[in-house]
């Protein structure tokens, strides 16, 4: 199955942490989504990633093809079903290729904050190893 990965999730060490078996495909876009974030996570000392339905913006993120033994460690890091649950989206590459994908969202809509420091570095280095900046 395809994980569509956006955020921390981008981060190769962390995403070979969590889910080993997990394989790199391609960059992709979400369309007419946008990255906010919200809440407030202990873990990660600030408001955590999510998306949101947003008429012509887009996430950029990555596709992982996963097993549903990677899904269910991925589920457990995300807290799923209280804290994320599963949404299957449609994501497209430069090259016109789409994937149906499976990602997280939150499970409750709560208000947007910031993020700490240290958790947008590590998002920014996803970004990075992915080649998007």
């Amino acid at each position: 199955m395809y994980y569509f990965a956006y955020a921390s999730n981008m981060n190769r060490k962390q995403m070979a942490e969590r889910c080993p078996d997990a394989k790199a495909r391609v960059v992709a876009t979400l369309p007419n989504f946008k990255l906010v974030f919200t809440g407030y996570s202990r873990l990660r000392k600030g408001a955590v990633a999510t998306i949101r339905g947003s008429k012509g913006d887009k996430v950029m993120g990555a596709v992982y093809e996963i097993s549903e033994a990677g899904l269910r460690k991925l589920d457990k890091h995300e807290n799923y079903p209280v804290e994320y649950t599963h949404l299957d989206v449609r994501v497209f590459t430069d090259s016109g290729e789409t994937y149906d994908a499976m990602t997280f969202i939150k499970a409750r809509q709560e208000e947007e904050g910031q993020p700490s420091a240290e958790y947008r570095a590590l998002i920014q280095q996803g970004y990075r190893d992915w080649g998007i900046i």
